[in-house]
């Protein structure tokens, strides 16, 4: 043991002891983190060139190793309902990482955070404001004229 003199007043614990919390804290953090999928699909980094054609600066996607791994894979994901049209339910909307106030469309974040979803055999949901969670294939389209890097296909709401 050694004298804590910056600290006199706490308990002094073994190495052995410390390092066993140091490891255990270190686990939970990363779990909890392991299952945002936000985090690993907002890896991905942006080059900008001029097109001529349409006189415009205009960016292209350079995705990162995690996230082109998850092209095809069954994921899940909590996010925001951002309609497409007027109506109550639809089975095709646009899904955020962020409340529509502060969604890509907005201006206030990147492609990279929101996404387009096709519901499972065309089941109708209830728009929301709320927060849910949806499951689906996700299907990566660096090169999709609507500027989306990804779709939710198949998806379903589970909470």
């Amino acid at each position: 043991m050694y004298k804590n003199v910056c600290f006199p007043h706490m308990i002094e614990v073994k190495l052995p002891f410390k390092l066993t919390i140091i490891g255990v804290l270190f686990s939970l953090s990363m779990f909890g983190q392991r299952g945002d999928t936000w985090i690993t699909l907002s890896k991905v980094t942006f080059t900008s060139t001029f097109n001529p054609e349409f006189m415009i600066e205009t960016r292209q996607p350079k995705l990162s190793e995690a996230v082109e791994s998850l092209n095809g894979e069954e994921i899940e994901l909590d996010g925001y309902i951002i309609p497409l049209t007027g109506q109550i339910s639809q089975s095709t909307f646009m899904f955020s990482r962020y409340p529509q106030a502060t969604c890509f469309f907005c201006g206030k974040a990147g492609p990279e955070s929101a996404m387009q979803v096709l519901m499972k055999d065309g089941k109708k949901v209830k728009i929301t404001e709320r927060k849910v969670k949806l499951k689906g294939r996700l299907l990566i389209s660096p090169q999709a004229e609507s500027g989306l890097l990804y779709t939710l296909d198949n998806a379903e709401i589970t909470e």
